[in-house]
């Protein structure tokens, strides 16, 4: 993972936006991370939504937590509502 101040981002943001394409760059201030750059050349903007999206991810943990059934017991209650 590479570092850069936030004064040497202002300075060499391409060559920032390109490191980061290939791993995470941490923006440090006063010696503490302060951002991270991620990469995302190459990916969907609705797929860089919903991984960003807090209401999103809430959701998902939420339906997480609901109880499962089987494949076989879905099949079941599938093939009778088609009786």
């Amino acid at each position: 993972m590479k570092m850069v101040t936030a004064r040497e981002l202002q300075k060499k943001i391409k060559q920032c936006v390109d490191a980061a394409q290939a791993d995470r760059v941490v923006v440090t201030r006063h010696g503490k991370p302060a951002a991270v750059l991620v990469g995302v050349e190459g990916s969907d903007w609705e797929d860089l939504v919903l991984q960003s999206s807090p209401a999103f991810w809430k959701l998902i943990e939420e339906r997480r937590k609901d109880p499962t059934i089987s494949l076989q017991e879905l099949k079941g209650r599938l093939k009778k509502r088609k009786s």
